[in-house]
């Protein structure tokens, strides 16, 4: 979705929880060829690939289902006992899926992109080296006193962005943080924007982030802060690698105004979030079954619940009830052609996957400022004007600042600043 929006700013309150993060990323790909140089043994014809699986593996249903495999997701293959090697895998990986798929759960796995890769290798080209994190300030926060509806769905109030896809790049953690703001960013002004992972990828590295290798949104959200601003997707295109810093500040889409943690393990403060805010950015342990999720609440006994444990960042952007089984919805970015139209249900109220232990980015308040205005003015939202950024945009807060005990200073964005332009 390009940007279409004017690269005017706003300035956000977050409420982070930190954690360690590493991505699993999506995309056709092997791990002995590249598209740059492939051999290819198969056309691109549904039935030349079938002939040329068949007399290679056999007339068998096995057979024809990985050559439509090959032939949906535009596989290609180097030598024969690569596509061999391929085959195998596959069958094992059919294998998980239907003694899943049997057992009644209350999800279904599907064959998907995944299908002819290892859980090893998978868990080799994505995911990161553990980091250590920080975050600005700490605090543990009190619930509201409102009751939060049975429901919630930003998607249909028209503030979630489309799903992307982050490639054959370990950056989930961009993608967490873009898609918070930019659900921030529609909400305030009633228009889309996409912002920039790339720069994410390029320029958050001093913020103990690694771009392709894994990163942190508590983190991307300091870079931004204290960088000036994120630039918009159409000024910085995503590339899905590592590359050179080109921020620029004539193209800043939003500016951050500050990061703050929130209790870790409170889904129900998390729902409080989701239910009278906008979407939230989390994260979660992904094991094996995992990468082939098709429909239905997700839930597992293998996973870990830990902060230690999770290695893929997400955005909740709601919650329902299914059969009676409480759940979020959660946008990914493996694309659109994974799971339910890139999202997924994990069930709410266990922590599951680490969801709730870790990594809870909240985006409580939200005002439009104007970077190239002068320092220290500020103007009330209205229709047509951009107020100006508050002068305690970019400085760094006092150690011992603590946050206030009350989710209800979070209703007001006026409230908000005043609390960090008096220190606390």
């Amino acid at each position: 979705m390009a940007a279409s929006a004017p690269a005017s700013t706003f300035s956000l309150l977050l409420l982070v929880a930190a954690a360690i993060i590493s991505c699993f990323a999506t995309t056709t790909l092997s791990s002995t060829f590249t598209d740059e140089n492939p051999i290819r043994l198969v056309s691109d014809g549904l039935q030349d690939i079938e002939s040329s699986i068949f007399s290679l593996l056999g007339n068998t249903r096995h057979a024809l289902s990985f050559a439509r495999f090959i032939h949906r997701h535009g596989k290609r293959y180097e030598t024969a006992h690569e596509m061999l090697t391929r085959f195998e895998i596959y069958r094992e990986n059919l294998k998980l899926i239907r003694s899943s798929n049997k057992k009644a759960l209350s999800y279904k796995l599907h064959v998907n992109q995944f299908a002819d890769w290892t859980w090893e290798e998978f868990q080799r080209h994505r995911l990161g080296a553990a980091q250590n994190c920080s975050a600005t300030l700490k605090g543990s926060h009190k619930l509201t006193r409102a009751v939060a509806p049975q429901t919630q769905d930003w998607r249909a109030k028209g503030i979630v962005s489309p799903v992307k896809n982050q490639g054959h790049c370990g950056s989930c953690w961009t993608f967490s943080t873009t898609g918070a703001l930019e659900a921030a960013y529609a909400q305030a002004f009633g228009k889309n924007i996409s912002l920039s992972e790339q720069q994410l990828v390029d320029c958050a590295g001093a913020f103990n982030n690694f771009g392709c290798n894994g990163g942190l949104p508590s983190q991307a959200f300091e870079y931004i802060k204290y960088n000036g601003g994120l630039d918009t997707e159409e000024a910085y295109p995503y590339t899905g690698k590592d590359g050179e810093c080109k921020f620029s500040a004539q193209n800043v889409g939003v500016q951050v105004h500050g990061s703050v943690n929130i209790t870790l393990g409170a889904e129900d403060e998390l729902k409080d979030a989701v239910a009278f805010v906008r979407p939230v950015s989390v994260a979660f342990e992904v094991v094996n079954g995992f990468r082939f999720y098709k429909e239905g609440v997700y839930t597992s006994t293998t996973c870990g619940s830990t902060p230690m444990d999770v290695n893929h960042a997400v955005l909740a952007v709601g919650y329902g009830v299914e059969d009676g089984v409480p759940y979020w919805i959660i946008k990914n970015s493996w694309g659109e052609d994974w799971g339910d139209n890139g999202y997924f249900k994990m069930e709410m109220g266990k922590n599951m996957c680490g969801k709730g232990s870790i990594l809870i980015l909240f985006l409580p308040s939200s005002m439009i400022c104007n970077p190239s205005g002068r320092r220290g003015g500020k103007e009330r939202l209205g229709e047509g004007r951009l107020g100006l950024c508050p002068s305690s945009a970019g400085r760094r807060p006092r150690k011992d600042q603590a946050v206030p005990d009350d989710w209800n200073f979070l209703r007001s964005a006026e409230q908000a600043d005043n609390w960090w332009n008096q220190g606390g």
